[in-house]
């Protein structure tokens, strides 16, 4: 896969100032205020930095967390997980292996058959219809 790279004022310009702080700056939409949340149509959900296919509709379930939550990605090469100390946690995050946007993170407290919960912040994805 071939690495998408821009200066900070080119995704300054392509990202709204919230896509922004999410996906370049490693931030956190607040819980249940995203708008993918409770989205339940049928398709893909794309990085919104770079368009790479991440989750699919079919993965994705409501944790109660207050973000969108998959129990897998499309594929493992569509994402990178990285381990996080920041705020006095250890956590996994996930970055879309494109661009490196900041998703989220992940834990191992999701359904079966993976066990795992990507919890993702709407902010970093874009939908699309299949």
């Amino acid at each position: 896969m071939k690495k998408i790279e821009k200066t900070e004022q080119e995704w300054k310009a392509q990202l709204s100032d919230e896509q922004y702080r999410v996906t370049r700056q490693h931030g956190t939409e607040r819980a249940f205020t995203g708008e993918l949340t409770n989205h339940k149509a049928k398709g893909e959900y794309l990085c919104i930095c770079c368009g790479e296919p991440l989750f699919k509709s079919d993965h994705k379930y409501d944790s109660g967390s207050g973000w969108p939550s998959y129990w897998q990605p499309i594929n493992d090469a569509s994402i990178t997980e990285v381990r996080d100390v920041s705020h006095g946690m250890i956590r996994v995050e996930v970055r879309c292996a494109r661009c490196d946007a900041h998703l989220g993170h992940v834990f191992e407290d999701g359904p079966k058959p993976t066990g795992l919960r990507y919890c993702i912040n709407s902010a970093s994805l874009k939908f699309e219809d299949k």
